[in-house]
Order: structure tokens, then sequence, then C-alpha cells
């Protein structure tokens, strides 16, 4: 299997999904505890919740799991978060702060992992930014994320449904913030918060340059929001889903129709 799969299209938009992958080579898969071949942390149907939502969105999704190696990691093992729980590179605990390995992975796997995974997941996210910056003269990259509710070993209490994350404003222009705040939060069916527990990974960070003319943002939806329990099997619920995807298409509608104020 190929790790990373792209669909173009030639709107403005961006949809990154580093977290929907379940393949795990045999190598890895082998030396999981059972605990980490149960893949809990999954962003868990996350490229069939946003399937069709805008026509003209590229989407770059990786296909190998976050326990291969977390394509939403700095690949100089930096902490997103310094001070506070969470995972790293190649994880070596779920998110409850449990091994999942029953072989952990040494540095020379780290480095086999980063050139055979991480690399082309991010090769083929810079070559799609640059395409469709190219072909707009800017670019929105909109990473895709869920995570269960409550862990917590990450977090105090309950997420909101929508946590948006801009890096603290430093991301993305600072009316393509206030869009997706303004249709995310516009109705009171979701909980909302901008720049909460979670800021933007990565992904957001590393290439959100409004100087650039790249913009970065990111959605991370508590899986109750779309699923019928956050627990295995992780069902996708057709009901919850409809009426979250009724959002998040006015939140991509609306972004799409962004222009810089330069233009």
């Amino acid at each position: 299997m190929t790790p990373v799969a792209v669909t173009r299209g030639d709107g403005p938009i961006i949809l990154g999904m580093p977290h929907a992958g379940t393949w795990l080579p045999d190598d890895v898969s082998s030396r999981l505890n059972g605990r980490g071949q149960r893949l809990a942390d999954t962003d868990w149907h996350i490229d069939r919740l946003y399937d069709g939502l805008l026509d003209d969105a590229t989407v770059v999704r990786a296909q190998f799991h976050r326990y291969v190696i977390d394509a939403n990691r700095d690949p100089g093992g930096n902490s997103l978060y310094p001070g506070q729980n969470t995972t790293g590179l190649v994880p070596l605990t779920d998110f409850d702060g449990h091994p999942i390995w029953a072989l952990p992975p040494h540095e020379a796997d780290v480095e086999t992992r980063l050139r055979q995974f991480h690399k082309p997941y991010h090769d083929a996210m810079s070559r799609e930014i640059s395409r469709v910056r190219n072909l707009h003269g800017y670019a929105i990259l909109y990473d895709c994320h869920s995570i269960r509710s409550s862990i917590p070993h990450l977090f105090e209490g309950r997420l909101p449904d929508l946590n948006i994350g801009t890096n603290d404003g430093r991301s993305c222009d600072a009316v393509i913030e206030a869009i997706v705040a303004e249709r995310a939060g516009h109705t009171d069916r979701y909980t909302t918060i901008l720049n909460g527990r979670f800021k933007g990974g990565w992904t957001t960070r590393h290439y959100g340059k409004p100087h650039l003319r790249t913009h970065g943002i990111q959605m991370e939806i508590a899986q109750a929001a779309y699923l019928d329990k956050e627990e295995a099997p992780w069902t996708f619920s057709e009901a919850k889903a409809d009426r979250l995807r009724e959002v998040l298409a006015e939140v991509l509608r609306a972004l799409s129709h962004w222009e810089p104020a330069d233009a």
C-alpha cells in the first residue's frame, strides 16, 4: 500500500488527513501489544465525514496508522505542547498513557519510518500546496482531526465539539480564523472553542505561513458528535454525521469564497 493517497481538486482548499489511516506494515503490527493493536487513537471515519462536502477540494490522506509514525508531529521530535501530556513522533503510549508496544521501536526504526512514511506524506502535502498556490495565488490547508471527547490523561473535563486551532492566530489570516469560528459556532447544536487545548498540530504550524500565502487551520472534532459511541467498534452514526456535515459544509464553502485583501 502506498503511504499517502492524494485526490486533486482545482479549488483553494486542501484537506489534510494525517490520522485517518489504519494500515500497519506487518513488521510494525507484530511488535504492537494487544492494546496497541486496537488502534484506539485513530481519527475514526474522518475521511467519510468530510467526503463530498466540497467538490473542488484537494485531499491529502495518510494511509498508515499514527502508531507507525505520526505525520502530524515534528520530525525532529519536539513536543507540540511542552509540559503537557501528549504523544510523540512514534508514540510509545496511547492517549490514556498505557504502553502500546510489546517490542518498542529503536532509533533506527524511527529513522526508517521518517523516510518511508512521514516524508512521503509531507512531500505530497508540499506539492499540493505549491500547485494550489500557483493556481490561486494562495492556499488554505484545513487539517481534519477527531478525538474522544474525554481523555483525562490529555485534558481535564470534556472537550467542546468543535476545536479550532490556528497556533494562537499565527497560522492563518485573521479573517480565515473568524470565518471558521463564526460558521462553526453559529448554531447552538455544537459547542466550539478557538485555540483551546488544541491549537493546531505540526502540520498547521509548519505550513501555516500567511506571509507566504499559505494558511493553516486545524479542526479537531469530538468523536461523540458523529460516532454512535466513543469506543470499539467505533460505529459511524449516519444521523449524527448528517447534522454535523451540514455545519462543516458551511465552514468549507465560506472558506472557499475567501480571498486575500490584496487580491
